[in-house]
C-alpha cells in the first residue's frame, strides 16, 4: 500500500483557480483533473508526497448537497493538516500567494513548528513539519 488511507475532500466555487492556487501556495501537484463543461471540475486529485487532497467544483448534485463551504456556515467545521519537510519555505510561498495567515508560524508544544491559514475560499489549512507518523 502506498499513500494515505484518509483523503480530505473539498469543494470550491472556482475549482480551477483553487488547483492553481494550491499548487502555487503549497506545492500540491495535480495527479488527475476531470473537467466538465465551462469552468467546472468534476473531480481532481492533488498530491504532496504520500498525501492527497481531492476537490471539485460546487455542483448541485447528490454529493454536492451534502457539502457546505466555509462561507455558507460562517467558518470551518474541519481543516486539513499538511506535513511538509520545510515549513519555512511553504509559509513564505503561502504569504506570497496571499493566504490569510490565521495562526502565525511558531514552535508547537507537541513538536515541530507550523502555521494555519485560509485559502482563497476560506478553507482552513494547518501546515507544519511535525510528522505524527515519525516517533520522536
Amino acid at each position: 500500500m502506498t499513500g494515505s488511507t484518509l483523503i480530505p475532500c473539498l469543494r470550491y466555487r472556482n475549482a480551477k483557480g483553487a488547483i492553481s492556487w494550491l499548487r502555487e501556495a503549497f506545492g500540491l501537484e495535480p495527479q488527475l483533473v476531470v473537467p466538465g463543461d465551462g469552468d467546472v471540475i468534476h473531480h481532481a486529485q492533488l498530491r504532496l508526497g504520500q498525501g492527497m487532497v481531492m476537490l471539485g467544483s460546487v455542483i448541485d448534485n447528490e454529493y454536492g448537497k451534502l457539502m457546505r463551504l466555509p462561507s455558507d456556515v460562517g467558518g470551518n467545521t474541519q481543516s486539513v493538516y499538511m506535513v511538509v519537510p520545510d515549513v519555512d519555505v511553504v509559509f513564505a510561498r503561502s504569504v506570497a500567494a496571499m493566504a490569510k495567515i490565521v495562526m502565525p508560524l511558531e514552535a508547537k508544544d507537541y513538536g515541530g513548528k507550523g502555521f494555519a491559514c485560509l485559502d482563497l475560499e476560506g478553507n482552513l489549512w494547518n501546515i507544519g513539519d511535525y510528522d505524527p507518523w515519525n516517533e520522536a
